[in-house]
């Protein structure tokens, strides 16, 4: 990490002022001054501003309960995000770890940590997410077989990966994916002549949505649940 970020996420500074502090001389690295912004800062060194230790916050991993209307962005000037759903001091650190559409409720994480992040969106670590989908029309067999066959959808050129179906009723069914396609979950059953009316991520991973959060409300990952996706 460069040394003008490390300041700016350790203190209150922004990273313009981070730069200024560095360029002025008021900051040490490992006991000796540095006036290199890009300076790379690892753990092991030690860093001070104006001679006080300064220290990376321990990084953040939420879940949240995203209800229907708030979209799955940082920052909008005419919508609610879901990050608005949150205290002003953790919504200034964390970003969203795989989106969901506007209508689309559920499982929804958010960390500080890009790494750890990309071990979820990244379309090689193959991540599987699970869907609670209601349905306009009964889903029959041969749409269930397609389904877990891979479907062709629309303006795209290759199938979707095989899902995994699991049917509660005939309009209601648990739908996995592997994949992070444009509105994946309903072109597929569009794909099959159906239509998607109502649906909810319960899953992603091996972390399950909380069932004790109501929509809207948040709370810390357990270790358990960071380490599921450091594998």
């Amino acid at each position: 990490m460069r040394l003008d970020q490390f300041v700016a996420n350790s203190t209150t500074l922004s990273r313009k002022d981070a730069k200024r502090a560095i360029a002025a001389g008021r900051v040490r690295v490992n006991d000796k001054p540095c006036k290199q912004a890009r300076q790379h800062i690892s753990a092991r060194d030690s860093v001070q501003l104006d001679h006080q230790p300064v220290a990376m916050p321990e990084e953040l991993y939420l879940m949240m309960n995203k209800p229907a209307g708030v979209i799955s962005a940082t920052t909008d000037s005419n919508q609610a995000t879901a990050l608005d759903l949150l205290p002003v001091e953790l919504a200034a650190r964390v970003h969203i770890a795989g989106r969901l559409d506007k209508d689309t409720t559920g499982l929804l994480l958010l960390t500080s940590d890009g790494q750890w992040s990309h071990q979820i969106t990244s379309p090689r670590r193959d991540c599987p997410k699970t869907y609670r989908v209601s349905l306009a029309e009964p889903l029959g067999d041969s749409a269930r077989k397609q389904l877990e066959e891979g479907v062709l959808l629309k303006g795209e050129d290759t199938p979707t990966k095989p899902a995994r179906v699991v049917q509660h009723a005939d309009t209601l069914l648990d739908l996995t994916i592997h994949e992070g396609r444009y509105h994946q979950v309903k072109r597929m059953l569009a794909a099959v002549g159906n239509r998607v009316t109502a649906l909810h991520r319960q899953k992603i991973g091996l972390v399950t949505l909380d069932e004790r959060l109501s929509p809207g409300e948040f709370r810390p990952l357990t270790a358990d649940e960071i380490q599921a996706f450091n594998g």
